[in-house]
């Protein structure tokens, strides 16, 4: 007997490939298994065949063919971890299997499809994340990452927390209180160190030595599995290589969830939003690449990013046993959020925690405004966009083809006594004109709107991104007046209390250099966009004045 299964969630299949949509509880017929990498093959009732993700589905006993009417039972957390491909992790070491897999291909566990361009399936009513708390290696606190840091310094001394499941292979998520408290022993080496330096009367991240840039081009629709899955592939090459190494949006995706658990304080850019539908429009296929050329220069431009390892890995590596290792690497990093920080070497002087207030609080109204305002400089070019390349064409062309049929009209009486021959193709020559400017406003977006619009997005992304690096720097000042109390309660040492004292001194260095760092980037980088922008917005009414002047000469000849 064929086997049957059921849909434990929607899923909606990219139109025009083999995906086929499947809803809730509905019963499939399940023709293959073998097609690879998280994808079945299945019919359905209506006779449709197609491909889904076999973890949004459930093969059925013949005893539970019968009772198929009852709603399908929400998956338990406890059995989530099958119900994503079989994944067995280990809190020890840190490594996983999906299935009885044993040889992972180039991109190893990457390349489950039913994580595609469109970004996890979690986006599509996903199975609801697996969390399990997980014992902490001898030594090591473990937090999850996602936890309020506020939350965490209310409770001195605690180490054992829970660690998300992901779509990748999890880390150990260690709370940024075992680096204000010392208990977190790492050595860095030297070439690992960020220094942050006194430039005048600000604090910096020590600029880059040598800088460099990355192309991000050629997209191209790429295929597997003999042509039934495609897929998009970015090709980028840095200046100091030139080796160009291919990279899907997914492989994005997986390097910016690195860069947010490592990076707490610094805000990283973001990426271009994730889409449902049309991946495969060459306009929006055009529109991905360069906001992503956006995050990329951003990432070059930034003391600390441009340098972190992750980030090296994935603009280089093009061999697969080292592509793995590194990835395994970065997945097992234990210096993230706070304990970043101890990669850190900034100035001996101790701050005053007045002045570090006072500056946090300027940041904090600031970037609630930018907020609003990137926001609605972001929506006023997506309107933009769309008056151009729809009424404002439309009225242009309805204008022009008035006017033509005003200059066909005038052909009719070509043989009265007066002509008109010359006024005639005047007339049509304006109509013309009219059409043409339509075209024109059609083209024009993606000279000057469109270009805002990707700029403000990366800058809405960053904004948007610093209330949490604010919120981790307030939770660790907290921290350090609750070891205050404790100190005053003689519940802890004085030398401690002074060691706390140096390392939120540490955490705030950090924030005031990248506050800095994000002005100076802002002042010179909104400069040049404008300027480039009000540039494009002349060209293009000069070349409607220019086009409506030569109109216009017709007429007295």
């Amino acid at each position: 007997m064929t086997a049957q299964v059921q849909a434990l969630y929607d899923f909606m299949g990219e139109p025009n490939t083999t995906e086929m949509s499947i809803t809730s509880g509905e019963i499939l017929t399940l023709l293959n298994t073998e097609i690879g990498e998280g994808w079945w093959e299945g019919k359905n009732a209506k006779g449709e065949t197609g491909l889904f993700p076999a973890a949004y589905v459930k093969k059925l006993t013949p005893e539970e063919l019968t009772q198929t009417k009852a709603a399908p039972p929400a998956p338990r957390y406890d059995q989530a971890a099958d119900d994503w491909g079989n994944q067995q992790y280990s809190a020890g070491d840190n490594n996983y299997q999906r299935g009885n897999s044993q040889e992972e291909g180039w991109d190893d566990d990457w390349d489950d499809d039913t994580y595609s361009e469109i970004g996890p399936v979690s986006q599509q009513k996903a199975p609801p994340p697996y969390n399990q708390p997980l014992t902490p290696l001898p030594g090591m606190p473990i937090n999850d990452h996602h936890q309020n840091f506020d939350d965490a310094a209310s409770s001195f001394g605690s180490t054992v927390g829970t660690v998300r499941k992901n779509k990748f292979a999890p880390s150990s998520k260690i709370s940024g209180e075992s680096y204000l408290l010392a208990t977190l022993n790492v050595e860095v080496p030297d070439s690992d160190k960020v220094y942050i330096v006194q430039e005048e009367d600000r604090y910096v991240w020590s600029p880059v030595n040598q800088p460099y840039t990355v192309t991000v081009a050629s997209p191209k629709k790429e295929s597997k599995f003999k042509g039934i899955k495609s897929f998009i592939a970015y090709q980028l090459t840095p200046s100091f290589n030139n080796i160009q190494v291919s990279r899907r949006y997914k492989h994005f995706d997986w390097l910016h969830e690195r860069l947010q658990e490592k990076f707490t304080l610094i805000p990283i850019p973001p990426l271009p939003d994730k889409q449902i539908s049309g991946r495969y429009d060459e306009q929006l296929i055009e529109r991905r690449r360069v906001q992503l050329q956006e995050f990329v220069d951003w990432m070059c431009k930034h003391p600390v990013l441009s340098k972190c390892e992750v980030w090296q890995h994935f603009l280089t590596c093009t061999d697969e046993k080292r592509w793995k290792a590194g990835k395994r690497q970065a997945e097992r990093d234990n210096l993230l959020g706070l304990n970043y920080c101890v990669s850190l070497v900034v100035p001996e002087k101790a701050l005053l925690q007045s002045q570090v207030d006072h500056i946090t609080e300027q940041a904090h109204t600031f970037m609630n405004s930018m907020d609003t305002s990137v926001k609605s400089v972001v929506a006023m070019c997506q309107l933009q966009t769309k008056r151009f390349q729809g009424p404002y064409k439309t009225d242009s062309q309805k204008v022009g083809e008035a006017i033509y049929g005003l200059g066909n009209a005038l052909s009719l009486d070509e043989g009265s006594i007066v002509s008109t021959s010359k006024l005639t193709s005047a007339v049509k020559m304006t109509g013309g004109a009219y059409i043409d400017i339509g075209r024109m406003y059609d083209e024009q977006p993606k000279w000057d709107w469109e270009p805002l619009g990707d700029k403000f997005h990366l800058y809405k992304g960053i904004v948007g991104s610093f209330p949490d690096a604010l919120a981790n720097h307030r939770g660790a000042v907290q921290k350090k007046r609750e070891c205050e109390r404790l100190t005053a309660e003689n519940k802890m040492e004085v030398a401690q209390l002074n060691e706390v004292f140096r390392r939120t001194d540490v955490i705030s260095y950090a924030l005031l250099a990248e506050v800095n760092h994000f002005k100076a980037e802002r002042t010179v980088d909104l400069k040049a966009t404008m300027q480039k922008f009000l540039r494009q917005q002349i060209q293009f009414y000069k070349k409607i004045v220019d086009k409506l002047e030569v109109t216009l000469q017709q007429y007295d000849e």
